[in-house]
């Protein structure tokens, strides 16, 4: 219950920005919504099942143009575009997942990235539709809180969605995964259905910001829609907040929004390393990220991850029992 309080919590602030925050309150909340639901997305297949790689922004690319084609080309509201990014999101990871997730480790990981740049450089040659490295442009929506509260719903749907995960028996199949995948699969667990399903679920929240964000800019290009940048954020927000936690990418988010906020405020010009250097110290004296230490010091409900993980420590530090004389007098007579 404390858990679902903190969601609770969490949406009604969002909710309430509107009412009382200026517009540039609007725009950073709108901005941190984003990066939030893409680590939520991405700490599905990276942080539960331990995937880890850099292709998250290729549905957040093609949901962004599908909507803005959708919007621009066919007239179509927002509203209706935005599902229809996702089920795109949908198609490209079903064939994708089953392609790709034969990877591991770091080959899995360069493969997405290299695909990311291979849709950006099909996006800019296709200039015919997408109007290549000029962008498409949208019209201006006279009123972005509908956007906003989608932004705000999406984001509580993944906050919800993680949290029956991380109590479930789904997620402790994917937990055995990511622990050992070969043991998992030995146990009884179809690893390869699971990932594949996993990992194309994992698609449908980033297609869907893609369409609400080129809807709430008014504009796609494609260093917008496939930007590394925007990748490497959503990694450094789960490893920040806590990778397969529950909390993990609300926390990273809202911090990562905060310092880069701060910190480019008063160094413009070298805001970048000065996060860059943040974000590495966080990861070296606080390798499972700031949520997991706050649920070691009791702020925040334990989930199954750091429940495991306490169980194997304990295991290790407690004391095997000494063997008595006899038996080792007996193997000496036989």
């Amino acid at each position: 219950m404390k858990t679902l309080a903190i969601v609770i919590a969490a949406g009604l602030l969002a909710l309430s920005v509107p009412f009382w925050g200026t517009d540039y309150a609007v725009s950073f909340t709108t901005q941190m919504l984003v990066f939030m639901i893409l680590a939520y997305s991405w700490n599905l297949i990276g942080g539960y099942a331990g995937y880890t790689h850099f292709g998250q922004v290729c549905f957040f690319g093609i949901g962004g143009y599908t909507g803005a084609l959708l919007v621009s080309k066919l007239g179509m509201a927002w509203y209706f575009a935005v599902p229809l990014a996702a089920l795109m999101g949908v198609l490209l990871a079903l064939p994708l997942g089953m392609a790709m997730l034969r990877l591991k480790g770091p080959y899995f990981a360069i493969g997405m990235f290299g695909l990311a740049r291979v849709l950006e450089s099909f996006v800019l040659g296709f200039d015919s539709l997408t109007q290549g490295g000029t962008g498409l442009y949208l019209t201006p929506l006279s009123d972005m809180r509908p956007v906003y509260f989608t932004l705000v719903a999406l984001a509580l749907v993944m906050m919800i969605g993680t949290w029956r995960l991380d109590n479930s028996r789904l997620g402790l199949k994917l937990l055995a995964i990511r622990e050992d995948e070969q043991a998992a699969d030995a146990l009884g667990v179809r690893t390869t259905r699971l990932k594949v399903g996993t990992f194309v679920v994992s698609a449908i929240a980033p297609a869907a910001v893609g369409a609400l964000y080129a809807a709430y800019l008014g504009f796609i290009d494609p260093p917008t829609a496939f930007s590394p940048v925007m990748e490497l954020t959503t990694i450094a927000i789960v490893l920040l907040g806590g990778m397969g936690t529950v909390f993990g990418p609300l926390v990273g988010a809202v911090a990562l929004s905060v310092v880069n906020e701060l910190l480019w405020a008063r160094f413009p010009e070298g805001y970048l390393a000065i996060v860059g250097t943040l974000i590495l110290l966080a990861v070296l004296f606080m390798p499972r990220g700031i949520v997991n230490l706050a649920m070691k010091k009791g702020w925040l409900p334990a989930g199954r991850g750091l429940l495991r993980q306490l169980a194997r420590e304990d295991s290790r530090a407690r004391p095997r029992p000494e063997r008595p004389l006899v038996d080792d007098a007996k193997r000496a007579q036989a």
